[in-house]
């Protein structure tokens, strides 16, 4: 599905899972290079840069959450960058594109005279409206970091070990998805002076500091993650090393009446209870034994 957006000079054509009649279309009305054409018909793991003498050709990944599960995808995005043309593929719905074809087409963007005279502008408001996207997505991870760190100081630890797995692995596969930005970026930098101009430069550099701000809270979040665990590591371990001493203690206060009880339940002539007068005696001084035990481990402070 095509859908054209134009304003003034400039053209952004978004397409949602090419058909190869809708990439003949644009090969032949915006010259795309045979190889770039093929890459369009299906999604590719690479990210990367090419330059050709009459557009630029950026692959980039980005990350995408499901609130409702704990898989991450990653959407993939080609960007082909004309003169005057920009034209931008993907193989799914993204909600980021579709924002800023609403602002494009109502001319918000336009309106506060930010939108310059080629392509190379319109494709940096589109990068940022995506890094946005993704800095949404790292909001709701704060959030669940938030949570995490509430309920390890309210003694729930336990039921945060999966929480903080699952928290893992989204930061994990958020940072595999941009893994390749920062290299394309750099890249991009030098093809972007050359096919645009030294003029664009700044908005170059601005490109890759967005991606930079990205970058750094998701790494700010790993280490508030990797924090948050290694506290919860040790909560675990010290409420298992309370419980291990209480059932150690347990176990000697316990080991000396069982001793008593083994000896007077021997069947022998030497060893007997006659009455039970006598039976009283044994547990009495069983109990007064349990209690001077427990009052030793007590003054101790063992627990």
């Amino acid at each position: 599905m095509i859908s054209v957006n134009k304003y003034r000079n400039l053209t952004w054509i978004d397409v949602e899972s090419p058909t190869a009649d809708e990439t003949a279309h644009l090969v032949e009305e915006y010259g795309i290079p045979a190889l770039a054409s093929r890459e369009l018909l299906t999604k590719t793991f690479r990210s990367k840069v090419d330059l050709y003498h009459n557009l630029i050709y950026i692959i980039l990944h980005f990350p995408k959450l499901h609130a409702k599960d704990t898989k991450s995808v990653e959407q993939e995005i080609d960007f082909l960058l004309g003169k005057d043309f920009l034209i931008t593929v993907h193989y799914e719905k993204i909600d980021a594109l579709a924002h800023c074809a609403q602002t494009f087409e109502s001319h918000t963007i336009i309106d506060k005279g930010s939108m310059g005279d080629h392509a190379g502008f319109l494709f940096f408001h589109l990068i940022k409206e995506l890094y946005k996207a993704s800095m949404h997505e790292l909001e709701e991870i704060n959030r669940l970091l938030r949570v995490i760190e509430k309920n390890i100081f309210d003694g729930s630890e336990g039921k945060m070990v999966e929480a903080i797995s699952t928290t893992n692995r989204k930061l994990l596969d958020f940072k595999q998805a941009l893994r390749f930005h920062g290299d394309v970026l750099a890249s991009f930098e030098l093809a972007g002076k050359q096919f645009y101009g030294e003029s664009f430069s700044y908005y170059l550099s601005a490109i890759s500091g967005e991606y930079n701000k990205v970058r750094n809270v998701l790494d700010g979040h790993k280490e508030i993650l990797w924090d948050l665990r290694d506290t919860n590591d040790s909560l675990l371990s010290w409420k298992t090393n309370q419980t291990m001493k209480q059932l150690t203690i347990l176990t000697f206060i316990m080991l000396p009446l069982t001793l008593i009880t083994g000896i007077f339940g021997m069947n022998s002539d030497i060893i007997y209870i006659n009455n039970t007068g006598d039976f009283f005696i044994v547990l009495g001084a069983m109990g007064c034994l349990a209690i001077f035990m427990f009052l030793y481990f007590k003054s101790k402070k063992w627990f």
